[in-house]
């Protein structure tokens, strides 16, 4: 792991940045104006709430759109944009904006905060991505503009829309439309649900996944990392859908009583928010519990690597059922897109899995020790939520306990931040081994 300075390493430096852009943002919304009563928060829900935007997760202790004032929703909205693009390329954008050059240095932190497999090409990447971002924001924010003009008052629509528009595609969930109802009211909505839906989508792509896309008309070719982030996005949304409008068809609750049109747009958009934006069409609580399940598999997955998202990652996931398929067939490589994986890409994919599966078993044991009166999948799928950086909930958040709010902010830390990239932070620097022990075997299965 390469230093930077003394014994700052790159993760060093992002665990460090992303805490101290939390606690300026929980300072900010503890502020008298930061509220719509004029008191402020108390500092745990206000750290609560920052962590919760900074990590882009969107789970809340207190309805973001009938408690805080337009200076605390623009506290909220910024820490959005700067968690979901990382600290770093708000601070590679000053540089260049001062005229200062990016040394070495700021490249490794950038390469570690975009999980990049090199140094090379990312200042330009960090251009585009600043690029990507207005126009898919800005086309994002001027469609739900439009659409909620019908609903609200003309400069009330356009900040609806632009707020809803930047929280989506950095998969925050964040929404301003009270009494925690989410954008259920739009649920048969195509123009609502399709914009954002997108909107989640192309946040959850990745930004190399984007940048690859956008010189494809020159390059004709596509790396191996964006094949299987686009086939499996594919696969995921579509068998999601489908598996959600059988679940939900004659739920009473949910979906029951909408049209066709309208259950299948509910059954999108419940397969697309959980991978990992957090807002929802659907009241979440009365869902059926075969969609609670797959809920929460699909928000323990996420979508891909360097991305607004959180999870384990979808490249992750493909990397460990390619494995799996590939000792069911007896065979000795993974390929994928006739590519050989790397037995080191397939390591750490299976160390993310099994940090990730580890810390989401660990919070959902002491959610049932000290948040009584639920059912247990509600503190399975509060805990997979916040790791996950997705922001759906049961119900459950506004009821956590001191101990219980404390515990879902430094699992949604580490969710957005990753446990590779904390696991290194925390640690010393790996050394190579002197000697390797003899070979050993053990029986499995």
């Amino acid at each position: 792991m390469n230093k930077i300075k003394g014994n700052l390493t790159p993760p060093k430096i992002l665990v460090i940045g992303f805490a101290i852009v939390i606690i300026i943002g929980a300072i900010l919304l503890t502020l008298p104006l930061a509220t719509e009563d004029g008191k402020g928060l108390s500092f745990l829900e206000a750290l609560f709430t920052a962590t919760s935007a900074t990590c882009v997760t969107g789970l809340i202790v207190v309805d973001t759109g009938d408690t805080f004032s337009l200076f605390g929703e623009l506290v909220i909205i910024t820490l959005i944009q700067i968690g979901g693009l990382g600290f770093m390329t708000f601070a590679t954008l000053l540089f260049m904006l001062l005229g200062k050059k990016i040394s070495f240095k700021e490249r490794l932190v950038l390469k570690e905060a975009f999980n990049n497999i090199s140094t090379a090409g990312l200042v330009r990447l960090v251009k585009r991505i600043l690029i990507f971002t207005a126009i898919i924001e800005g086309v994002g924010g001027i469609i739900l503009s439009i659409r909620f003009s019908f609903d609200f008052p003309l400069p009330q629509a356009i900040y609806f829309g632009f707020f809803h528009a930047i929280s989506n595609f950095n998969n925050a969930g964040f929404d301003l439309m009270g009494n925690f109802s989410s954008l259920t009211s739009y649920v048969a909505d195509p123009t609502v649900v399709i914009t954002i839906s997108l909107l989640i989508t192309l946040g959850g792509l990745g930004f190399v996944v984007m940048n690859e896309l956008y010189e494809y008309r020159e390059t004709r070719r596509l790396s191996v990392h964006t094949k299987v982030v686009l086939m499996a996005t594919l696969i995921l949304t579509v068998g999601s859908t489908i598996l959600i409008f059988l679940f939900e068809y004659g739920n009473e609750k949910t979906m029951g009583p909408l049209s066709l049109a309208g259950k299948s747009l509910g059954a999108l958009y419940q397969a697309v928010s959980p991978r990992t934006a957090g807002s929802n069409t659907l009241p979440i609580a009365d869902l059926t519990y075969p969609t609670l399940f797959l809920t929460i598999i699909l928000m323990f997955i996420g979508a891909g690597s360097g991305s607004t998202a959180g999870g384990i990652k979808i490249t992750t996931f493909a990397v460990l059922m390619s494995t799996v398929w590939s000792q069911l067939k007896g065979k000795e490589d993974v390929v994928l897109f006739k590519r050989r994986i790397m037995i080191e890409t397939i390591l750490k994919a299976l160390t993310v899995a099994t940090s990730g599966a580890l810390i989401v078993m660990l919070v959902t044991f002491l959610l049932s020790i000290t948040e009584k009166g639920s059912i247990f999948i509600m503190y399975l799928f509060e805990a997979t939520s916040a790791f996950g950086t997705v922001g759906l909930s049961m119900g459950l958040t506004p009821e956590l306990s001191t101990f219980g709010r404390i515990l879902i902010i430094f699992t949604m830390f580490a969710g957005r931040l990753g446990p590779l990239t904390l696991a290194f932070a925390i640690t010393k620097r790996r050394k190579q081994e002197a000697f390797h022990h003899p070979k050993g075997n053990i029986m499995i299965g």
